[in-house]
């Protein structure tokens, strides 16, 4: 009696496990497509000549900054610049004096001389900006000509408080097979913030280029990982959207190694965990109007790693279970019911499937760790696994706090984490 409750509560957790995973994976954006294609809310944007201020909060960026100012301030990004602030937090390089080489009025460098973190660089330099939107940006990505220009047009609806830009990884001809799966990855992302801009809001915004009115910015908590998190949400609490502009671009260039897409990813997953405790009204559906995509699109993701596990485990246990008790062969003669027979025997054959479909997965995503390897085949396997191994890390790092507010460069990439 005892094994047989327990092989039936094998099948009821095999099936839920399995639901959670597709709607978080495939139903969920699925799901948003629909609403946004049948309930979508159209940005009124438009051209109303408005300029921005633009912030940067930096760290011995003295080789980057220079060419990421004269592209920021030239062209018609330049035409929509009042004013830029760089925070320099703590530099040590020369990253003052190489800015002011830049030698336009425009520029203003404040000085931190204690590194603090971008959190809090950000809280103070924001409040000091002169224009009504504020455009957040790093110091390495490269920008699009019209990229600030379409954040801005945005802004002529009034129901629009943040906007995020579309990063864009740029292809190499020696690219590894990190950097095919983190590509994959991130056009199956942008496909999810797409339809979540389209029908509400996106829960988040491109760290790498946002924009927000400033009287809607609200000081971070001075240790937060995800300020594009935390401060587009902030502004949603306040009932303003959050939309994703497909025509402002930044340019990066995808991590080539595992080793340094693993350190920046680790430190997001565990900002999104952080996030739940140092803002619990975004887990408030009665707070939160976004409630349900941030839940589903940020917090189902930290429990993916714990799911995959639970729906291995039961599969093995259950297909483990048809193999060795001969009650349950498929044969026309075990029952007396043809129907019941036959759906008994589509039902174990499914299982059978979803082990061996498991099973190649995880062979396929083995082998797509190996460097030197290209091949979307294995690199879409071996990203997904890799993310949720390192999602299980970044659960440690939360737990323990073992985690930085600050930026550290990584080694051998010029990624900052």
């Amino acid at each position: 009696m005892y094994f047989q409750a327990l092989f039936s509560a094998m099948h009821t957790v095999f099936w839920i496990t399995f639901a959670l995973l597709f709607y978080l994976y495939a139903g969920y954006p699925l799901f948003l497509w629909m609403l946004a294609r049948w309930f979508g809310r159209p940005v009124r944007k438009g051209t109303t000549g408005q300029k921005c201020s633009v912030v940067i909060s930096a760290y011995n960026e003295a080789r980057t900054l220079p060419g990421k100012l004269r592209t920021l301030l030239s062209g018609r990004n330049g035409d929509c610049v009042e004013e830029v602030l760089i925070g320099s937090d703590g530099s040590d390089d020369g990253t003052e004096q190489a800015v002011e080489r830049v030698g336009d009025d425009r520029i203003r460098v404040v000085r931190f001389d204690r590194r603090r973190g971008k959190p809090s660089v950000l809280n103070d330099l924001v409040p000091q900006c002169r224009a009504d939107v504020v455009v957040l940006t790093d110091a390495r990505q490269e920008l699009s000509d019209r990229a600030l220009v379409s954040l801005l047009a945005n802004f002529s609806d009034e129901q629009v408080g943040v906007v995020s830009g579309e990063l864009i990884f740029r292809r190499s001809d020696n690219g590894s097979s990190t950097a095919e799966g983190m590509d994959a990855y991130w056009r199956y992302e942008k496909f999810i913030r797409r339809a979540e801009g389209r029908f509400r809001s996106v829960p988040g915004a491109t760290g790498a280029l946002y924009a927000i009115r400033r009287d809607l910015f609200t000081p971070m908590h001075p240790e937060i990982l995800l300020d594009d998190v935390a401060v587009p949400m902030q502004a949603i609490l306040k009932g303003h959207r959050c939309v994703f502009e497909e025509a402002a671009i930044v340019y990066d260039v995808p991590s080539q190694t595992g080793k340094a897409e693993g350190i920046r990813k680790r430190r997001t997953i565990a900002g999104n965990i952080q996030l739940a405790a140092c803002y619990p009204a975004f887990l408030n559906p009665w707070r939160n109007p976004i409630w349900f995509e941030f839940v589903s699109h940020k917090m189902l993701r930290l429990v993916s790693p714990f799911l995959l596990m639970v729906l291995l485990a039961a599969n093995g246990g259950i297909v483990g279970r048809q193999y060795s008790v001969s009650s349950v062969q498929c044969s026309v003669f075990h029952s007396p019911s043809l129907l019941l027979n036959t759906e008994h025997c589509l039902l174990n054959t499914a299982y059978w499937i979803s082990l061996v479909a498991q099973a190649l997965f995880y062979l396929l995503a083995a082998i797509g760790l190996r460097p030197g390897l290209r091949s979307i085949l294995t690199a879409v396997p071996a990203m997904f696994l890799r993310l949720n191994i390192i999602t299980m890390l970044a659960w440690a790092d939360a737990l323990l706090r073992r985690y930085r507010v600050d930026w550290r460069r990584i080694p051998g990439e010029g990624n900052p984490c």
